[in-house]
């Protein structure tokens, strides 16, 4: 297919491209041929199917989404961080809702562990709540916390599903200070010894 200059970095970014267009449920094969003007056959050569397309498309936007939060939080600690992390994560969510929708998929923890991105998004949001003085398990909880409210709020703001008058940013501000307040006087688990 060299004809198409086809490879598996240009089929990725035009799938990107196409999720925030139509959604990334309804990224095919099909569709991405058609952009590319080939038939479905010729992507074949360059991903194994759809599942695996869809896969390599989540590693891409993860590998965005955390190089954007990394230069939010880039020389930031506590609340500023925090603030900073989850405005890029909102941002990013908000402006690309197909490739955020493709960073909620479920992937193969052997692939998540082989990827350099995945890897960074844990080294860079464990040591943003490192700074809060949480350790293990706590640092799962915490990590769960943030993602449900980040992922929560997103998914209801773009639906429009904040009916009140109420701005809608002045509502995350006050979700991000709340987290932030939580996570200075976070409810500890007791290590086996105490």
């Amino acid at each position: 297919m060299a004809r198409a200059g086809l490879t598996v970095e240009r089929l990725v970014a035009a799938a990107a491209e196409l999720a925030d267009e139509v959604g990334f449920e309804n990224v095919t094969l099909s569709a991405l041929a058609r952009r590319f003007g080939v038939k479905d056959a010729s992507l074949y050569s360059h991903v194994r199917n759809l599942g695996d397309l869809r896969t390599r498309l989540a590693l891409h936007a993860g590998g965005e989404l955390i190089d954007r939060i990394a230069a939010a939080v880039a020389g930031r600690a506590g609340k500023d961080a925090l603030a900073a992390f989850a405005g890029a994560y909102r941002s990013y969510a908000l402006e690309h809702p197909g490739r955020y929708a493709a960073t909620q998929i479920r992937i193969d923890q052997t692939l998540i562990a082989g990827s350099p991105a995945m890897r960074r998004t844990a080294d860079i949001t464990y040591g943003m709540l490192r700074a809060y003085g949480l350790d293990e398990p706590d640092l799962t909880d915490a990590v769960r916390l943030l993602r449900s409210t980040f992922h929560g709020y997103c998914a209801l703001e773009s639906t429009g599903g904040f009916g009140a008058a109420r701005d809608v940013q002045a509502s995350w501000d006050k979700a991000v200070a709340a987290l932030h307040l939580t996570l200075e006087h976070w409810p500890r688990e007791k290590s086996a010894g105490e």
